[in-house]
């Protein structure tokens, strides 16, 4: 009964991934998914997409507005105009009578017209061109925002996908543990049956085929659920099944440490801060502006069209024209009140703000350099100690492993041996990735992540 189960729980945690059909994605397929579909990377996508609208010339305050309006009036009334106190001779009688009413019924009258309007800055004080410029390189700050959120999409990417290659190197340690245990268990049982052993070696081997299977298992799932991870980032199906490359491809040390020279002009975060700089200067220009005049030109061209009721005294009138105005005005103000100077003061301070906070991230990026360098180092050499130690604890496997089959040491030596060289194999695989996610940090910090092959 406990081979039936040892064998259902080898078929569950060692096989389930083989018939899952599983295809590779390789780190190449990853980048390409990632920054195709990611949430964050998109949504960066959109923001320069919005900056890019703000920077253009339909923003920049260059370009006149031009207006129309019209308009449209009807009257239609009856009107009547009395005479008080004048007098009109009767034609039949000769006689003096009063003057009658005039009375006009349905009187009406018309107007209508057009005109189009145009208003434009010619000059106001430069503000328009310093604030133009601070547009361009509020995009460009935008891009490197964006730059920034793709490195640390793809910084986090690998994190996931070399902890997947990890898990799965790990698990064929424990595929290998298994099929060594499953083996001890028909030698004691053998053994057992021809009196040359005892129940406990055959129970002692079956405890240990039976945590090794479970170990398995636990890998799987740990391994789904890395991989559900991934497929987050890369945004798609959770349930998506791959394998990962496994490979490991270092850069040379040389190159590291010039791209450690340059990182002060390719740094993205240095890179930002220049164009905050940048921007800050431009708003003292603006604020400056407030001390300059301003100029405008105004320019109408319009129609009317109006048709009068007639009176009592004249008749219905209609009148057409056409006009055409054009004005310039100059407008300064000698003294706004003191806000002109308020403005320039503060955009000079936040100016030197911005200084300051450039001398201190400068300061961090080289601390943060020295320590990923120092870091970096330290896990090459803890993988290469592993690699040895996996060497040695191979050899010690196999001696060990053929003094069992002699008898010369007990189950519980070999079994020692066996967990040693598991450990030893599991600690090289988490050293290696570890390296590895070392070196792609100091590429982080050099700026250089984007422009390496990984």
């Amino acid at each position: 009964m406990k081979n039936i189960i040892l064998y259902f729980l080898f078929l569950t945690g060692v096989f389930y991934g083989a018939f899952a059909q599983e295809t590779r994605l390789t780190k190449e397929d990853a980048i390409s998914l990632v920054l195709e579909k990611n949430h964050g990377i998109l949504l960066a996508k959109n923001t320069i997409n919005i900056a890019s609208n703000n920077k253009s010339l339909l923003n920049s305050g260059y370009l006149p507005i031009l207006s129309g309006t019209s308009n449209a009036n009807y009257n239609n009334g009856d009107r009547t105009t009395e005479f008080p106190g004048q007098f009109i001779d009767d034609p039949t009688t000769g006689l003096k009578v009063p003057a009658p009413n005039n009375e006009l019924i349905g009187a009406e009258s018309r107007n209508y017209g057009a005109s189009i309007n145009l208003n434009y800055n010619l000059f106001d004080g430069l503000g328009r061109v310093f604030n133009y410029k601070k547009l361009k390189e509020q995009y460009n700050l935008t891009e490197l925002q964006a730059r920034e959120t793709i490195e640390n999409t793809i910084l986090q990417l690998f994190s996931v996908y070399y902890n997947i290659a990890t898990l799965t190197e790990n698990k064929e340690v424990l595929r290998q543990a298994f099929i060594v245990s499953k083996s001890r268990i028909k030698r004691a049982q053998y053994a057992f049956e021809f009196g040359q052993g005892s129940m406990l070696e055959v129970l002692n081997s079956q405890v240990d085929a039976t945590n090794d299977s479970i170990n398995i298992i636990n890998a799987e799932q740990q391994l789904k659920n890395s991989k559900r991870d991934l497929n987050f980032l890369l945004g798609q199906e959770l349930n998506t099944f791959f394998e990962v490359d496994t490979d490991v491809i270092f850069i040379p040390k040389e190159d590291l440490l010039n791209y450690m020279e340059i990182s002060k002009s390719t740094n993205v975060s240095l890179l930002q801060q220049d164009k905050n700089l940048l921007i800050n200067e431009y708003d003292i220009k603006v604020a400056k502006s407030g001390y300059l005049p301003k100029i405008g030109l105004r320019g109408s061209y319009g129609w009317n069209y109006a048709q009068s009721a007639p009176s009592a005294f004249f008749p219905s009138i209609n009148n057409s024209n056409l006009d055409l105005g054009l004005s310039v005005n100059l407008t300064w103000n000698i003294f706004d009140g003191g806000t002109s100077s308020v403005r320039i003061k503060n955009a000079k301070i936040a100016l030197n703000n911005q200084e300051i906070l450039k001398q201190q991230l400068e300061l961090q990026i080289e601390r943060d350099l020295m320590n990923a360098l120092e870091i970096y180092q330290n896990r090459q050499v803890v993988f290469s100690i592993q690699e040895k130690n996996v060497e040695t604890n191979q050899n010690n496997f196999d001696r060990s492993k053929e003094q069992f089959s002699l008898g010369s040491i007990s189950s519980i030596s070999f079994r020692q041996a066996q967990i040693n060289l598991m450990n030893a194999q599991t600690n090289k695989n988490k050293a290696k990735y570890d390296a590895k996610l070392a070196e792609l940090q100091l590429l982080q910090l050099t700026g250089q992540l984007l422009n390496v092959e990984f």
